[in-house]
């Protein structure tokens, strides 16, 4: 059974700054029952995670900084659509600015949400097979380290302190299950 949709009785916005804002809403339950929550809202066009398969049993990782724990992280690659972009174009500018790589054979899999209970932030995952060499030029203060990882050794990779964000976790598992069912 799906629930349906709340109605938003009232919203307002209380801050914003950079590419977020943070939001209170009002919500009326079916039950008669009124909430206040507060939400971050992202702004702009949407994200795209790109999980590359160079060969079959093998997914492309990228280590980069990561602010929010001030650390290298690996995961997968990922970023923000530009305007006009539709999901596979992002995807695939992403994939040969990240890693030197493009894609000839593009498969939007799924959205993945990373805390659905105060964020409106959704990334879409994408899944980039027949790969070419090509390097665009992107956003990065520093050239990132492309490492390939075998699918089936994701549970050596669940357990590395480097390895934390949960959306490049969740995507690989995601992939590893789609390809197993090919």
């Amino acid at each position: 059974m799906i629930t349906p949709i709340l109605p938003i009785i009232h919203g307002r916005q209380e801050h914003e700054s950079g590419g977020y804002r943070r939001e209170t809403i009002d919500l009326e339950f079916s039950n008669g029952e009124r909430r206040k929550y507060e939400r971050i809202s992202s702004r702009g066009h949407g994200a795209v995670m790109i999980a590359a398969i160079p060969e079959p049993g093998t997914i492309l990782l990228i280590r980069e900084y990561a602010a929010g724990v001030h650390r290298y992280e690996l995961g997968l690659p990922k970023g923000r659509l530009d305007a006009g972009e539709t999901v596979l174009d992002a995807a695939n500018r992403e994939l040969k600015e990240e890693t030197g790589f493009g894609a000839r054979k593009l498969t939007h899999l799924r959205s993945i949400t990373l805390a659905p209970g105060y964020m409106t932030h959704e990334i879409q995952l994408v899944l980039a097979e027949d790969l070419y060499p090509e390097r665009l030029a992107g956003d990065e203060p520093e050239e990132l380290e492309v490492i390939p990882w075998k699918l089936d050794a994701l549970h050596e990779l669940v357990l590395r302190e480097d390895c934390s964000e949960g959306r490049s976790l969740a995507g690989m598992f995601i992939v590893r299950e789609v390809l197993a069912q090919r």
